[in-house]
């Protein structure tokens, strides 16, 4: 096997600002191009233009780098973590190829280059360049083992076209996966895995641990792991069918994320006492870290402002959480009398949640679709319990829900794993602790 080409959805707008440094040759017409340009619709066509040129396309075009390792592109007002509590626009650098399409009504921004360039900059925006070696290297395996083996589910027409949700008058379940997409195959933000082109490297740490990585991914009875992460699982990570479709991935199973010896705590967090109490308490877990040096490697930019991710609280009164559940399920369940918990993970997290009103009544699932219900963005994740308090005619003015980690909990957990290599672990061994019963192969 070869060194899989991929395609990166970037930017999708009306109106692209871009700035190609170094010579770029224009597929199309083989003309050169260099210099600050804008790239617009005009009827059914795509106009690149500049200060003195303009450029008419008609479906999209594609700019190609006349020296790869020297030229590089900017593309102008990106927008990374969207639909995140930190969304915002940066200006992103990128190496390899430019392509300009029409999608629907607007052009999207894409970027061709060799997986393992890519690499160097997921690693480098998933977290620090900065990291330690061990970290480095094992998130590029499972980054590489993810990717590969999206790539070979869309070879393989293996995605699950017809999604077998659950969606009638008293249950909404449905999960949330990595897109399909149709022009490319990835796009740049966490709804795949973070890319930010060259912009966040900053030394050759990250170049050092794709190149001493360079081709290996974890296979699981010859088969290339579809190898998950978030960034906290709160104590014990959470299962694949948990998650997304019910299908039991043995490599991507539970495991308690403990640093020395067990502590006394019942684990069984399937039991709703037992997921309370676990919640309640700070088991001692390698993810239970206040240490900034370990949590600048994991923690970017936006992510700092975050420090409660292991334990963490939010307070809704009633008036808020009656119009947040309004806005973000699209019912009028009138006031929310209560949530409770139907069905929990190995992690503690909930699959199922009743949200009970004086109009409506619905059970929803799985975990993000909790997540994005009791939150204006994502709340941290769906491990929590919930207290009600000033009961007024049956009906709560405020809920506190108390909840434990960040994100879906599935795999590598990044915090985790950071804490592991400054303790020394190597990366086959942070990897082995996450995915059980998995070998380090090397794919090309």
């Amino acid at each position: 096997m070869k060194e899989p080409i991929v395609s990166i959805g970037i930017l999708s707008e009306k109106e692209i600002h871009f700035v190609l440094y170094g010579e770029y040759i224009n597929q199309n017409d083989g003309i050169k191009f260099s210099g600050r340009f804008k790239a617009e619709i005009e009827g059914e066509k795509i106009k690149v233009s500049n200060e003195s040129n303009e450029h008419i396309f008609s479906s999209g075009t594609t700019f190609l780098p006349d020296d790869i390792e020297a030229e590089s592109f900017l593309l102008r007002d990106v927008v990374i973590g969207k639909n995140f509590h930190w969304e915002k626009k940066e200006n992103q650098r990128f190496r390899g190829s430019l392509k300009l399409i029409k999608e629907n009504d607007l052009i999207t921004a894409i970027n061709i280059l060799p997986i393992e360039e890519y690499l160097t900059s997921v690693i480098s925006s998933e977290m620090s360049s900065n990291s330690s070696p061990e970290f480095l290297k094992a998130h590029a395996i499972i980054s590489r083992g993810w990717l590969l083996a999206q790539l070979e589910k869309k070879q393989n027409n293996k995605k699950n076209k017809d999604n077998p949700n659950s969606i009638n008058d008293d249950e909404i379940i449905r999960w949330h996966d990595q897109d399909d997409h149709l022009f490319y195959d990835f796009c740049a933000d966490d709804h795949c895995q973070r890319y930010q082109g060259v912009t966040k490297i900053v030394n050759e740490n990250a170049f050092n641990a794709i190149n001493s990585t360079y081709g290996l991914a974890l296979e699981y009875e010859d088969t290339i792991c579809d190898t998950r992460y978030s960034k906290c699982c709160g104590g014990i990570t959470e299962s694949f069918e948990n998650v997304w479709e019910p299908e039991v991935h043995p490599y991507l199973s539970s495991v308690t994320d403990y640093k020395f010896e067990l502590d006394d705590y019942e684990t069984d967090l399937t039991v709703e006492k037992s997921a309370e109490q676990w919640i309640k308490n700070i088991p001692n877990s390698f993810c239970n870290t206040s240490d900034q040096k370990i949590l600048s490697q994991v923690l970017v930019d936006f992510d700092r402002s975050t420090n409660d991710f292991f334990r963490w609280q939010v307070e809704y009164s009633q008036n808020e959480i009656t119009e947040l559940i309004r806005s973000k399920i699209g019912i009028d369940f009138g006031n929310i009398l209560d949530l409770i918990p139907l069905e929990r993970g190995y992690s503690g997290r909930i699959i199922r949640l009743k949200i009970i009103g004086n109009k409506k009544t619905l059970i929803i699932g799985k975990e993000l679709e909790i997540r994005k219900a009791l939150s204006p963005t994502h709340l941290y994740s769906s491990a929590f319990y919930i207290t009600k308090e000033d009961i007024v005619n049956e009906i709560p003015q405020r809920f506190i829900i108390n909840g434990a980690g960040w994100g879906h909990g599935v795999g590598l957990c990044q915090i985790g794993a950071a804490v592991m290599s400054e303790l020394g672990y190597g990366f086959d061994e942070i990897l082995t602790h996450y995915f059980n019963n998995t070998v380090i192969r090397k794919i090309y």
